[in-house]
């Protein structure tokens, strides 16, 4: 083996590279381990000096650390684009979110609402805030909403499969991670965000191989099926 390489990876990546990482390590002998939390506490991680060898986190928190120079410049990569999604318990009435109105209607009928935290829990939390407030019932939705922890445990989806929420909003691969929910569909146009996440290489790696390495195979047709099929749009 080539050596141990330590990822640290935003969650809405979690279930890609869990069906891709398999291949990698038998095609390039390196041995990869990783550490997933929401991408604005990656960011805040490495900005803080945290070690390791890849990063993969929003392209916006991608430059940010790459000028501060703790990802190595010129190693960044755009992997794929990805939307924020809605979703219900499975078999519960789906609401109509085809439009702007139909979606804040949806969302004021709620007894319960289950989202990323705003602050630091990741990028979709803090851009529904804002949409709260634009759309004028951020204070209406204070007492129905729910914030996961963040990480592979802290899923939206978890909430909606043991009942304690009627609506789930998270980044779509997140949703999709999660079994036994049903996930109407990316939020309306008009109301949405599309967030990039990328790969960069850590100004703390041992390894600088490693991380050319994994963003070139994470860039095969191969790669950008299994980015498509669990959400996302490759780039």
């Amino acid at each position: 083996m080539q050596g141990d390489i330590k990822v640290l990876s935003t969650t809405a990546m979690k279930t890609t590279l869990d069906e891709l990482v398999p291949a990698f390590e038998r095609d390039s002998r390196y041995t990869l381990s990783f550490n997933y939390a929401p991408s604005a506490q990656i960011a805040h991680r490495v900005a803080e000096g945290e070690g390791g060898d890849i990063a993969v986190v929003t392209q916006t928190a991608l430059d940010q650390l790459t000028a501060a120079g703790r990802i190595v410049a010129g190693s960044g990569i755009d992997l794929a684009r990805s939307e924020i999604g809605i979703a219900v318990r499975k078999g519960a009435p789906r609401p109509d979110i085809s439009d702007v109105e139909g979606f804040k209607r949806a969302l004021l009928d709620a007894k319960s609402i289950a989202m990323s935290h705003p602050n630091g829990g990741g990028q979709s939390g803090a851009h529904l805030q804002k949409v709260f407030e634009r759309l004028g019932i951020a204070d209406a939705l204070k007492a129905t909403l729910l914030y996961g922890t963040g990480g592979p445990e802290g899923l939206i989806g978890f909430f909606l499969l043991r009942g304690e929420a009627d609506i789930g909003l998270q980044q779509m691969p997140e949703l999709m991670a999660v079994p036994g929910i049903d996930i109407l569909g990316p939020v309306p146009r008009e109301v949405q965000a599309v967030t990039i996440f990328s790969v960069g290489t850590l100004a703390t790696t041992t390894n600088i191989d490693a991380g050319k390495a994994f963003a070139r195979f994470l860039q095969t047709p191969a790669a950008a099926a299994v980015l498509k099929a669990r959400g996302m749009e490759p780039t």
